[in-house]
């Protein structure tokens, strides 16, 4: 399963990415805008949006790249690495 994550705390992202991998997921983290955004996303199988920390420009690409596809959106306030557990828990099925 392909993970897109935009959002979070720079601090995090290798965090982020060792969770993906417990769950057997291949992530790619966003912590800030950049101009290729667009480009970067691809087609994932989970989006997901730390809400708490992006801007709505931000929020407003990720989901617009991904419409149209089979891409699942999940929005999480909080940023936290028991967000991301529960989250990929929920979509991939394992506890």
């Amino acid at each position: 399963m392909s993970v897109v994550i935009v959002g979070g705390n720079d601090c995090m992202i290798r965090k982020y990415k060792e969770i993906c991998q417990q769950y057997k997921c291949s992530a790619k983290v966003f912590t800030h805008m950049k101009t290729d955004l667009k480009k970067q996303i691809g087609t994932p199988d989970l989006l997901v949006l730390f809400t708490g920390t992006m801007s709505h420009k931000m929020a407003r690409c990720a989901i617009n790249e991904t419409k149209g596809l089979q891409t699942k959106v999940e929005r999480s306030h909080s940023s936290s690495a028991s967000a991301l557990k529960s989250i990929l828990e929920t979509h991939t099925g394992r506890n």
